[in-house]
């Protein structure tokens, strides 16, 4: 181990990467001088869950199983996904062991993210490997929906719980020009077939953005009005790929929310497990609109969540200044290990982001860890 770097239970971590900006590293600072001379017992930890140095319990995890993705969103991959795919993803034994540590510690939700994760030959088997892990209670997973009509039996049957469609635009030439694929209309049909044939749940993400807002919110409006569905809005977030689009487009979060208060729209609480988004409903309506305002203020207040990607390395924050590798214990099937690692990590977990600085950490753009 080199000068500039320590250990957290059994990761080692590059000092550089330590998030110094917040109280978290305060906190760090004494836990790393008592942590080295005097692990924490695993006895004392096992099964406890996760709770973070601002006493917010963390029950989800989302999990890349791939940075590779097939569209070309102008806000996230305009050019492609550049350079070859990784050939070392995490394996089904790995995400297997992943799993049951997580779960250890209190995980009750686990979305399957990319990249996009079903180009993965494997996903169904990995849908079945979480699910049918005690104590995970919800599997879900975020799609661009690209041939979503051909998987939707095996996914069912696998035991996905949820499904989220990443879907911009409601019109065919807009959706074309955002992704690079003609495919919105057999999107849409596949969805509906979705929810005639199927018990996932379904929900639908568009990132906001300027141009499009208003006449997406009217088409969304309109298609949830006899679907169950949630049509979730998301703000544009800057990272350091996507400056000059997010200075155009970028459209508050506001636009969306006071438009749904004015017309009778009424907000739902959110649920100990569920994501950042607020959902909206109305009484003359089977669906809801929902709004993920990461810019808003508070938003960070009730964080659930830490990330893994696709090769093993957890991000405390979507936009931390590091990640953390342990990989070492899912290669060797080591729950026990994994979980007074993941209980070290607690202390050192950031209390917000710094989008409002233009700051996205190491975030380059979204593929990497799935949003």
């Amino acid at each position: 181990m080199n000068d500039d770097s320590t250990k957290i239970g059994n990761a080692q971590i590059d000092s550089a990467q330590i998030y110094s900006p917040t109280p978290a590293h305060t906190i760090f600072d004494s836990y790393r001088a008592s942590s080295v001379a005097a692990p924490v017992a695993s006895t004392t930890i096992d099964h406890q869950p996760l709770t973070d140095g601002f006493s917010r319990r963390l029950t989800y995890l989302r999990l890349s199983i791939t940075d590779f993705c097939n569209f070309r969103c102008e806000y996230c991959l305009p050019n492609g996904y550049q350079g070859k795919r990784p050939d070392d993803e995490l394996s089904v034994p790995e995400i297997a062991t992943l799993i049951r540590g997580f779960a250890q510690v209190g995980t009750k939700k686990v979305r399957i993210t990319g990249g996009e994760p079903s180009i993965r030959r494997d996903v169904v088997e990995i849908i079945q490997t979480i699910k049918q892990t005690p104590g995970i209670e919800t599997v879900a997973m975020t799609s661009n929906g690209y041939k979503l009509g051909k998987h939707l039996a095996k996914w069912q049957a696998a035991g996905l719980n949820q499904l989220n469609i990443s879907m911009d635009s409601f019109d065919a030439d807009t959706f074309y020009k955002m992704t690079g694929f003609n495919t919105l209309p057999q999107l849409l049909t596949d969805m509906d077939t979705l929810l005639q044939t199927t018990d996932i749940k379904l929900k639908i993400n568009s990132v906001l953005m300027a141009e499009t807002a208003f006449e997406n919110l009217m088409d969304a409006i309109d298609y949830v009005k006899d679907r169950p569905v949630t049509y979730r809005f998301i703000e544009f977030m800057q990272t350091s790929d996507n400056s000059d689009l997010f200075f155009a487009q970028h459209a508050h979060s506001d636009t969306i929310i006071d438009y749904l208060t004015e017309h009778g729209w009424q907000p739902h609480v959110r649920g100990s497990s569920d994501g950042p988004a607020v959902e909206y409903s109305h009484p003359d309506y089977v669906g809801r609109i929902g709004m993920i305002a990461p810019y808003a203020a508070h938003f960070c207040d009730t964080c659930n969540r830490l990330r893994v990607s696709s090769q093993g390395k957890v991000h405390l924050c979507l936009f931390d200044q590091g990640n953390y590798d342990i990989r070492q214990h899912l290669q060797t099937g080591d729950v026990q290990g994994l979980v007074e690692t993941l209980h070290s990590f607690m202390p050192i977990k950031p209390e917000h982001h710094h989008l409002h600085e233009s700051n996205s950490g190491i975030m380059h753009n979204l593929s990497i860890i799935g949003g």
